[in-house]
């Protein structure tokens, strides 16, 4: 407990699923927390009251991180409400699975937008709060990014992009007290993952039966290891990929 005590953290896409979790476990550990959502709103005051209900701080703040005025105002907010920064996870994030003579130009945008410009954009307030003293930035990346599955083409290209970000600033950071990894998730179990109807599917089940840990990841086992990687345990580590999949390699 208290392994994040007196910290600040933006968490993105944090109305649901993993980014849900992390802000609880942050909050749990003491972190104070700004629940970022884009359209979410129910889940994301869902998510603050449940945190503020055990004693935590949280606030809930609407922004679409693909869009810079947007992002802007989500720091503001957190700097209005918490004086400072020290954690950003980048969490927000779209997949959208479709064979190659079905791509758009929207869906292409969309998913890079969202998924890498948007990650950069926080990547860029973010530094302006964390000052001298430094930070921790977390990007919530996928297996996917390692060893893609078909018809997930861009999606894939996307975490990969993360992934190189990942690596290249965690050297540009270097004298300047900041960490930046990323964690790739295998199959989790998610609001989205059962809207796609993958729960319980036979896909499912081949995927599980090729997991050497034999199940279905869930949102609290990738939060538990953003807890650490947030944490002054992880102090010696920065631009890792972290692999949180059960075993599974590249799916």
């Amino acid at each position: 407990m208290n392994q994040l005590k007196n910290k600040v953290a933006v968490v993105t896409g944090a109305s649901k699923g993993i980014g849900a979790s992390i802000a609880k476990y942050f909050a749990a550990e003491g972190a104070r927390v700004v629940v970022n959502y884009a359209s979410g709103k129910e889940g994301a005051e869902n998510v603050v009251k449940e945190i503020t209900g055990l004693g935590g701080t949280a606030i809930a703040v609407q922004a679409d991180v693909s869009k810079e005025a947007d992002v802007a105002r989500l720091f503001e907010a957190a700097k209005d409400a918490f004086g400072t920064l020290d954690i950003l996870v980048n969490n927000a994030g779209i997949y959208q699975y479709a064979p190659i003579e079905q791509l758009s130009q929207e869906s292409f945008h969309q998913q890079f937008n969202i998924n890498v410009l948007g990650s950069l954009l926080t990547i860029q307030a973010a530094l302006k709060l964390f000052g001298d003293k430094g930070g921790n930035i977390i990007n919530i990346s996928s297996e996917a990014g390692k060893t893609p599955l078909p018809t997930g083409s861009v999606y894939s290209a996307t975490k990969a992009a993360l992934d190189a970000i990942t690596i290249a600033l965690s050297k540009e950071f270097s004298g300047r007290n900041i960490r930046i990894n990323s964690i790739l998730p295998g199959i989790v179990e998610t609001e989205g993952s059962h809207s796609a109807g993958f729960i319980g599917s036979e896909a499912e089940a081949r995927f599980v039966a090729t997991t050497p840990l034999g199940r279905t990841g869930q949102p609290g086992d990738i939060a538990k290891v953003a807890v650490f990687l947030a944490s002054d345990d992880s102090g010696w580590i920065t631009g890792e990929k972290i692999s949180v999949s059960g075993g599974i390699y590249g799916f």
